[in-house]
């Protein structure tokens, strides 16, 4: 009888620890199904009960800070800078007649208005430069501070204005270049740059190339090394292109 107790109180043991877990591994059991399921995860359930639910909460967006990417087809990545060039042609307004008769104007403020467009163009020079060892940005005035400032910041250089005369205070070095109708100047703070720097020149739009050749020849007085120039938009029936010698540019859309 002593027997057949000791028998039954070791199996009621037995059953009690088979169904009645500690406090700390219940703790546990209860708590690996919210750690097992990560966002990504979660995203993938709401997809199951509506996929328009997990759009509106977990948008798709393709950007270069993006930790994870989706895979893209060979035929897509030879496709992409075509892509965002057409987006950013598409995105710039054509003025005809402005500001006089016969001029078509190359308006980029709905270029700055389109978001992606904006981005996309920052982005294909940031690419282009990234690498080059480029320690100065010098932005043409005016639209040549829309894009330097964001480009400049990408690539760890500083940006340098180079604006019309009596703009900038303390002294200054000017250059002055000649344009269809008369002259004109361009000016830079002295110390702004040091000899051996190597700079990229950027501008919105290059017609007939004077203001980028006064822009180099400007940092070249002071022992800077011009790398090239890059502009948005180049107008080819000017031939500023020309006008640059053996000097680099590089321009996103040509607006022949």
């Amino acid at each position: 009888m002593a027997t057949y107790g000791l028998l039954r109180r070791a199996s009621l043991l037995s059953c009690s620890n088979s169904i009645s877990p500690s406090p700390t591994a219940s703790r546990r059991s209860l708590a690996a199904p919210f750690r097992r399921y990560s966002v990504s995860s979660r995203a993938q359930l709401i997809s199951s009960g509506s996929r328009n639910y997990r759009s509106a909460l977990f948008p798709l967006r393709c950007s270069a800070s993006d930790s994870v990417k989706r895979p893209k087809m060979a035929s897509e990545e030879r496709q992409e800078p075509c892509n965002r060039i057409a987006r950013i042609a598409s995105a710039i307004r054509v003025i005809p007649n402005f500001p006089k008769p016969g001029i078509m104007f190359q308006d980029i403020t709905t270029l700055l208005l389109d978001t992606r467009a904006f981005r996309d163009t920052i982005d294909l020079f940031v690419e282009r430069y990234r690498d080059k060892e480029i320690s100065v940005v010098a932005g043409v005035e005016a639209r040549g501070f829309i894009f330097g400032p964001p480009i400049a910041l990408a690539i760890g250089a500083k940006f340098v204005p180079m604006r019309k005369p009596n703009k900038l205070p303390g002294e200054v070095i000017s250059e002055e270049y000649s344009l269809e109708y008369g002259t004109d100047t361009i000016e830079m703070h002295v110390g702004a740059v040091q000899a051996g720097e190597r700079a990229l020149v950027i501008d919105d739009l290059i017609a007939t190339g004077g203001t980028l050749c006064a822009a180099i020849n400007l940092l070249e007085r002071v022992g800077v090394h011009v790398v090239e120039c890059a502009c948005v938009i180049e107008l080819p029936e000017l031939k500023g292109r020309e006008r640059l010698g053996d000097k680099p540019l590089f321009v996103l859309v040509n607006a022949a």
